[in-house]
């Protein structure tokens, strides 16, 4: 069900004006108590099958000496690799204990060969889910592109399809030379260790246990860069070219999918709940394809939104009994999209109008 209130509509400037609704916080808690438990028994496999088959058919694309062969395996590991990726989002939101194992195989499996490891997002994501933070500048992961000029949507694009080369320039260069040059350590450390969208954010360093992790895991990415950018020597650049070419298409994906995850229509101030799922986008079904561009749960963002802590794979039945159960003029309704391409023209459309 897709309903859009023109009042919503005319308020999209002032979100932070929309106050609570309490039928539907209540609702979302009630009925949705018993699917806070986070299955091994679904993570383990789903995330294992998509690295398999993810590296398996990159493996295909740099062996095989057919074109059309070579371009079938690329846009499979992209596929593959971008769900495996996407477990990076679950991994900020697991309690702890719940996954014994999970964060490290994830970074050894995934995190570390594609330069993502879970510390660049991790105590970073969270912010973005802050009431206080969310839509502000303080907030990591927003940014108001719907107010923009209309060249910031491609500029936004653009910028991911260039991730690996800054991946491997952050890993290979400035990690090992931060190590001897403690400013540029700590401009590494607030400027460049973060998956987050927002230019102005900078993070703090690591403390205690997270301190542990973020270094095993950022010598584990430099060693991958390293030995990434050596393979040239050894195997010549067809395999470091399809690799990048690959990351970069799974970079200009997930970029799609952060541009229709929300309205990015706040202008700085801080938001009720409600706002803040009116600003955000589910695609639930029967949209055909947004389990592939929105994995992993991502498909229901504004849902997620209201229950950060509902693993991915109960956000199904979550929405599906508050459709079930809330009014037709609930709130809940109106962050039902159906659509990737709907969103980005209505984002686009946004970003024309003279303010």
């Amino acid at each position: 069900m897709t309903v859009h209130d023109p009042l919503i509509a005319a308020a999209s400037r002032t979100r932070s004006a929309i106050p609570d609704d309490a039928a539907m916080l209540r609702a979302a808690a009630d009925l949705t108590r018993e699917l806070s438990t986070a299955r091994a028994a679904i993570y383990w496999p789903d995330m294992l099958a998509s690295a398999f088959v993810g590296y398996a058919a990159l493996a295909g694309a740099i062996m095989t000496a057919s074109s059309s062969l070579m371009l079938a395996s690329g846009l499979v590991a992209m596929l593959a690799l971008y769900r495996a990726a996407s477990f990076i989002h679950e991994l900020t939101h697991i309690r702890k204990g719940a996954l014994p194992g999970f964060r490290f195989g994830w970074n050894l499996i995934v995190g570390i060969p594609l330069m993502i490891p879970s510390f660049m997002y991790e105590e970073v994501h969270t912010q973005h889910h802050a009431r206080s933070r969310y839509g502000t500048a303080n907030d990591p992961e927003y940014l108001p592109l719907a107010l923009m000029k209309p060249w910031s949507l491609p500029l936004f694009i653009l910028v991911a399809s260039l991730a690996p080369i800054g991946l491997i320039l952050r890993f290979g260069l400035l990690t090992p030379l931060s190590l001897i040059v403690p400013p540029l350590r700590r401009k590494v450390v607030a400027e460049f260790s973060a998956l987050s969208i927002n230019p102005a954010y900078r993070r703090r360093a690591p403390e205690g246990e997270f301190a542990r992790q973020w270094a095993w895991q950022e010598a584990g990415a430099s060693l991958f860069a390293l030995a990434l950018v050596g393979s040239v020597f050894v195997f010549g650049w067809k395999p470091l070219l399809t690799y990048m070419a690959v990351h970069s298409g799974m970079t200009v994906i997930n970029q799609l999918r952060t541009l229709v995850a929300h309205l990015w229509e706040n202008e700085g101030d801080a938001m009720t709940v409600t706002a803040q799922y009116l600003d955000s986008v589910n695609v639930p079904p029967p949209s055909p394809f947004a389990e592939i561009w929105a994995p992993v749960g991502l498909r229901y963002h504004a849902l997620h939104h209201l229950l950060p802590s509902v693993p991915y794979h109960a956000l199904g039945e979550a929405h599906r009994r508050l459709v079930a159960t809330l009014a037709s003029d609930s709130p809940y309704h109106q962050g039902n999209y159906p659509g990737m391409w709907p969103l980005v023209g209505k984002i686009a459309r946004s970003t024309m109008v003279k303010r």
